[in-house]
């Protein structure tokens, strides 16, 4: 590889890194709109079932092969906590906007932190038990447990953060021993049977053009972010990229006040700095950490 190459690649992962997010949060706006005009399950099944089918046809050729997996227990329980961490999550923005929601959501890297020292035995330094005592304390400034502005609904995105990282830390586990198309397809195909079955009691009589077409929309969005996001970790470091994934929270607030005339008030917006920085800090650390073992 010549020095040009080099220089651009970590620059292209980071590019398809945003883009990826950008879609993440279209996604999520597009799972609210369907929610407030139907059913958030049918914005889950179309979620799951979009990714299934798109990536079945992606890996067609060798799909035998894509769908052997070495750890087939331990890939549906990954698939079930990533479902239910969608879930809950779109269940939030029933109530809550999507910045509170994406914020508080953004508490999973430090859960996955938290998480890979008590399962993982990976290590938990003074600063990086800071850092996520930090974090906690700028989604109880979001949350405001107590107080009258508090909604039980603000827990959701919490339970969301939580299944999400399980489902991280196990990917985790898997991963070195797994194609990522097989995980991919996984939790797509675990997704779509799952919420298929519930299709019977909760699709509606009658279902407009625009929410079929949202519901497409929903899929197209998700399964083409999951794949830049799978390019952009094929191409950098994940600590390299992990700073860009705080610009979901930049995108939630836009699409929140663009589509759903959602502004989050002061104390939402210090409770997502917080997050962010608390966040930073500790990829800031862990980076430093890994270049001092380089040059020992």
């Amino acid at each position: 590889m010549n020095a040009t190459n080099a220089t651009s690649t970590p620059k292209r992962a980071i590019v398809f890194t945003i883009g990826a997010i950008f879609l993440f949060g279209l996604m999520d706006a597009t799972a609210k709109s369907i929610g407030q005009q139907t059913n958030t399950l049918l914005a889950i099944w179309a979620r799951y079932t979009g990714q299934m089918l798109l990536v079945a046809l992606i890996v067609a050729p060798r799909i035998k092969q894509v769908a052997t997996s070495q750890y087939p227990k331990l890939q549906v329980a990954r698939s079930i906590l990533l479902m239910l961490a969608t879930l809950f999550f779109f269940l939030s923005f029933r109530t809550i906007g999507l910045a509170e929601a994406t914020a508080v959501m953004s508490l999973n890297p430090l859960l996955i932190t938290l998480g890979g020292a008590i399962f993982l035995s990976e290590a938990l330094g003074p600063r990086r038990i800071i850092g996520i005592l930090i974090a906690f304390v700028g989604a109880l400034i979001i949350i405001r447990p107590g107080t009258d502005v508090f909604q039980p609904a603000a827990l959701l995105p919490l339970v969301a953060a939580t299944c999400f990282a399980t489902y991280a830390l196990i990917t985790r586990r898997v991963g070195p021993d797994e194609d990522v198309w097989t995980s991919l397809f996984y939790t797509g195909l675990v997704g779509a049977i799952v919420s298929t079955c519930t299709l019977p009691f909760i699709w509606p009589d009658e279902l407009a053009p625009h929410v079929y077409a949202q519901m497409a929309l929903l899929a197209v969005f998700g399964t083409t972010g999951q794949l830049l996001l799978i390019r952009a970790l094929s191409m950098a470091e994940a600590g390299m990229l992990a700073p860009f994934n705080y610009t979901g929270l930049v995108f939630a607030v836009f699409w929140g006040f663009v589509l759903f005339d959602e502004w989050p008030d002061a104390l939402t917006l210090l409770g997502t700095v917080v997050i962010a920085g608390a966040g930073l800090y500790v990829w800031q650390r862990e980076t430093q950490l890994k270049t001092a073992k380089r040059t020992t």
